[in-house]
């Protein structure tokens, strides 16, 4: 997944949060009111996200409703997946990872990775 500016991220987290595709008005109208934004900006916003394939978009009338194409924790996973292989030395971020983790983030892991063991 290509990396998201800050107001890309903030679109997709109304995208995420959101169920039924949402056209740009309806994206505006819930984005946090911290900025003003025209519509045209959130419109070109959809539009490179689209042109990225991280948004999947239908017509509808003379509009398009638009939704993620991943999942938020796809795209974290996605995200994830870049940063290891950017790194030269995924052994080693895997490792200062591990370390950092949290006691629940370790146990998740663990169960994971055995049932990871078990289907192999």
């Amino acid at each position: 997944m290509p990396r998201l500016g800050k107001l890309e991220a903030a679109v997709m987290d109304v995208l995420w949060s959101s169920h039924p595709p949402l056209t740009v008005r309806e994206v505006l109208e819930r984005l946090p009111s911290h900025r003003t934004l025209a519509y045209t900006t959130v419109m070109t916003v959809l539009s490179h996200l689209h042109g990225k394939g991280v948004v999947h978009r239908e017509p509808t009338g003379k509009a398009y409703r638009y939704s993620p194409s991943l999942t938020r924790e796809e795209a974290a996973t996605a995200s994830l997946r870049e940063v290891l292989d950017a790194s030269g030395d995924p052994q080693s971020v895997l490792l200062h990872f591990a370390e950092t983790a949290s006691e629940e983030e370790s146990s998740v892991l663990r169960k994971a990775l055995a049932r990871r063991a078990s289907q192999s």
